[in-house]
């Protein structure tokens, strides 16, 4: 199988490089390919033809969306654009990475893939805005959902907490009214490769790890698998004001995984441990 992976030098893309290594791949990332420019993605594209796009490449920076909302629109929402036009000018599955942060964030329950998306800041409207564009311009897709993500060489929670910990903070102050899904690129990347194996599913997926945590539950746990001996201490988002606002529920419901009779996420628990122990 010929894989396309845009933003291949990521977090998530370096991860997605090892677990289909065994097949033939293209990294479509800076500066071999500019998805901001939507005729030389299309002739990149189509160089290669593959048989599935692995769309990863977005500006993430959450507040920095805030402060640079042009150039956000420009990645997430006309780059995505280009990447979905050039996926189905070769008759590619594309697999769009997208984000809890389409939601509003304030639900009493996790959010499914049938829930309206509302987002509240510009990193979630722009990455809604890709959705839209993957859904219009490339009907062969999976729009998947991830959120609070970790993996090999970060950035990520897990790599700045390990850091902190360097014995100059007798307390760390962490987030407690904050709920998610902590998720490794492992799981991401492995449930990928059972979703391709299947061609006709179609539609948006959540991917994120069963079991839930807050800020400060996950910070505590990676001490815990490190064996450090951290002291955590449970603050309010308020005390932490940021120019983007995080939503204080991330949690999402694999209904479609469920649905397709799939095996589940992995506990966030056993992803992390597994995590910790190939990291650090």
């Amino acid at each position: 199988m010929k894989i396309l992976i845009t933003g291949g030098k990521g977090m998530l893309g370096r991860t997605l490089q090892k677990e289909f290594r065994d097949q033939e791949l293209l990294i479509a990332d800076l500066p071999e390919c500019d998805i901001t420019d939507a005729e030389k993605t299309k002739a990149f594209f189509a160089g290669f033809m593959p048989d599935v796009v692995i769309h990863c490449a977005a500006m993430t920076a959450v507040d920095r969306c805030e402060t640079e909302e042009k150039l956000a629109a420009l990645l997430n929402v006309e780059g995505t654009r280009n990447v979905a036009v050039a996926a189905h000018a070769c008759n590619a599955k594309l697999i769009a990475i997208s984000t809890d942060y389409v939601f509003r964030g304030d639900a009493e329950r996790p959010y499914t893939e049938e829930d309206a998306p509302d987002p509240q800041t510009v990193y979630g409207k722009t990455k809604f805005g890709g959705e839209e564009m993957v859904r219009k311009y490339c009907p062969n897709h999976l729009i998947c959902r991830i959120s609070w993500l970790y993996g090999p060489g970060g950035p990520s929670f897990v790599h700045a907490m390990m850091k902190l910990a360097d014995g100059t903070h007798p307390q760390l102050k962490v987030v407690a009214d904050q709920v998610g899904n902590p998720t490794s690129t492992f799981a991401v990347a492995r449930k990928l490769r059972e979703l391709i194996r299947h061609p006709e599913y179609r539609g948006t997926w959540h991917l994120t790890c069963e079991g839930e945590a807050s800020w400060c539950d996950f910070a505590r746990e990676i001490f815990r698998l490190a064996g450090i001996r951290q002291e955590v201490v449970p603050c309010t988002t308020a005390e932490f004001p940021r120019p983007a606002p995080r939503p204080a529920n991330s949690r999402l419901v694999k209904g479609m995984l469920k649905k397709a009779g799939l095996p589940p996420m992995p506990d966030w628990h056993d992803a992390l441990r597994e995590f910790m122990q190939a990291e650090f």
